[in-house]
């Protein structure tokens, strides 16, 4: 028996490993081409723009606003493509303003509260590049799915774990209704990449949802020795 349980948190943990050599591929590819997309087609628009303030204002007025609406709005585009595809400055920022943010460019379609508990300490920048993404998938599936007009997060560090709580009041769903959607699948394979446990929970009115992560203070997995 200790012998199988042995195989089967050996073959759990490699599992987990596959699942973290994945995220991190992707989140490679992703940088790379958001990096590619924030400094140099973001620059290259923005030096545009400028160029385009200094022209000489004798000819069409009109057709020179609309370049610049244009340009503007290429910009735009640029910048929320680059953020969507990995935050670019994030490392720079670090995740709780990164998130402010998110709730600001948000606020327009949902109310978002965000509680950080005082002691949080920076994580390392593949594990809040991880709960970003969570959160990002977790509102993002709320909006579309969900009629919530609130969502809350919380979180907190305690001297073995972190705890992230993502909750809203929308209309919840079942999870092995949805288990399979390709929300849920990122967010849950995000949560493995951190060696982090989650449960899925109805809130307390029985009307939207929670997620409650634990991520272990020293999250990354023991290494293993490999013989030939």
């Amino acid at each position: 028996m200790k012998e199988k349980n042995a195989q089967h948190e050996a073959e759990v943990l490699h599992q987990k490993k596959l699942v973290l050599e994945n995220i991190k591929a992707q989140e490679e590819e992703r940088k790379r081409i958001a990096v590619m997309i924030h400094d140099d087609i973001g620059n290259r628009l923005n030096i545009l723009s400028l160029w385009l303030n200094n022209l000489d204002t004798q000819g069409d007025e009109q057709i020179k606003k609309n370049i610049y609406g244009q340009m503007s709005s290429l910009i735009d585009a640029a910048r929320s493509i680059s953020h969507s595809l990995y935050p670019v400055n994030l490392e720079s920022v670090g995740l709780v303003l990164y998130v402010e943010e998110l709730i600001a460019n948000l606020s327009h379609k949902i109310n978002i509260s965000l509680q950080v508990m005082p002691g949080y300490q920076k994580k390392d920048l593949f594990a809040e590049v991880q709960l970003y993404r969570i959160i990002q998938e977790f509102t993002t599936n709320v909006i579309k799915h969900s009629d919530a007009t609130d969502l809350w997060i919380y979180i907190k560090d305690y001297p073995e774990d972190t705890a992230v709580v993502i909750s809203d009041n929308g209309q919840g769903f079942e999870y092995e209704e949805v288990k399979k959607g390709m929300g849920i699948k990122n967010i849950e394979s995000r949560i493995k990449s951190m060696n982090a446990t989650h449960k899925w929970k109805k809130t307390f009115s029985n009307k939207g949802s929670r997620l409650i992560i634990k991520i272990p203070k020293y999250h990354e997995f023991p290494n293993q020795t490999s013989t030939d």
